[in-house]
């Protein structure tokens, strides 16, 4: 395309996994069609021949490529794929002018936008397209499957629904009254932010304090827990803050813009599902995932005939981002290459 605009990156390997000696791996950028470079990582089976079939990958949410995402697409590589693990728009690599602001649009079309780029490679089968969604990520993947008729199939797993998630709390606890507490929190922090000329920092997933106020903070997870931490918790700071801490990622170090949930109350994600058609969807999730039912809700909504939930016995939410003895690599294999023909 005309006029994209580059962004310096390296291509060292940077990772917070081992590098492969099965898969050939370099950085690419691409343009989205609101002109934001994205940037990502390719991953391409050694001595592959002619056209291959591909798959997107991103999340989860507040991570970068070089973390989860990455992992699967790198192993999906060994197995016969050409992969794309990418950063969404305004984070890690990926450009826009704000930065660690998140937006249901914007994240959708990175997803189309990495098609565009993978349909345009001469090794790959433009025909043969899936996506895989991680985490806060799912949600996007299958919205951007819903409208996007290049996509062939979409797996999903760890699913979060960001848009529930920031709208109604975990487990739907937010109360009418709460909600209306977090929707005036968040317009009035759109004055603040226009009067100061900048965008603050705050939860993504806003909670109250003992005396019923919206509670907020610049961290979505602190440096260090205390000792009665929730389990959950702790399962998310020991993989971002510990083994999978990067220092472009929003979870090891910072927190989104403070409006970032402001979008996500008006455009529901998982609006409009029955434009999948008959499109092969697979949701991924654990027996302990404290996100589990998210999956199964939306395995319950989907009217395709083409549906499948797998509910990996004993793994946890985390346990999905880089537990290679519970990451179900070869029902992701078996899927695709099922689907992508």
């Amino acid at each position: 395309m005309k006029n994209v605009q580059t962004v310096t990156v390296s291509q060292e390997w940077d990772k917070t996994f081992a590098k492969s000696d099965k898969v050939e791996h370099q950085k690419v950028q691409f343009r989205n069609r609101f002109g934001n470079t994205v940037v990502g990582d390719l991953y391409m089976p050694k001595n592959a021949k002619g056209k291959l079939p591909a798959i997107v990958v991103s999340g989860p949410f507040g991570a970068v490529k070089e973390q989860s995402s990455g992992l699967h697409a790198q192993t999906l590589a060994e197995r016969g794929f050409v992969t794309l693990a990418f950063d969404p728009s305004f984070t890690g690599e990926s450009g826009g002018a704000v930065r660690d602001v998140a937006s249901p649009e914007m994240f959708t079309e990175d997803f189309s936008a990495a098609v565009d780029f993978l349909g345009l490679q001469a090794f790959v089968d433009r025909e043969k397209i899936g996506v895989l969604g991680v985490c806060g990520l799912s949600g996007m993947a299958i919205s951007a499957t819903s409208v996007d008729s290049r996509i062939k199939a979409v797996a999903t797993t760890a699913m979060y629904d960001m848009s529930r998630s920031m709208s109604k709390g975990y487990e739907d606890y937010y109360t009418p009254e709460q909600q209306q507490k977090i929707i005036k929190h968040i317009s009035e922090q759109r004055w603040k932010d226009a009067e100061n000329g900048n965008f603050a920092l705050g939860w993504h997933e806003l909670g109250f304090d003992e005396n019923g106020n919206v509670a907020t903070g610049t961290e979505v997870l602190p440096k260090t827990l205390e000792a009665n931490a929730p389990e959950m918790l702790k399962r998310f700071h020991d993989y971002y803050r510990g083994r999978a801490y990067h220092k472009n990622a929003i979870n090891s170090n910072s927190a989104w813009t403070a409006t970032t949930p402001y979008s996500f109350f008006a455009f529901p994600l998982m609006a409009n599902t029955d434009l999948l058609g008959d499109k092969p969807v697979l949701l991924v999730t654990g027996t302990n995932a404290h996100s589990r039912y998210y999956s199964e809700d939306v395995y319950k909504q989907l009217r395709t005939p083409n549906k499948e939930l797998l509910i990996v016995d004993g793994a946890d939410h985390v346990d999905l981002y880089d537990n290679l003895n519970k990451i179900p690599f070869d029902k992701f294999e078996a899927f695709f290459k099922a689907n992508l023909k």
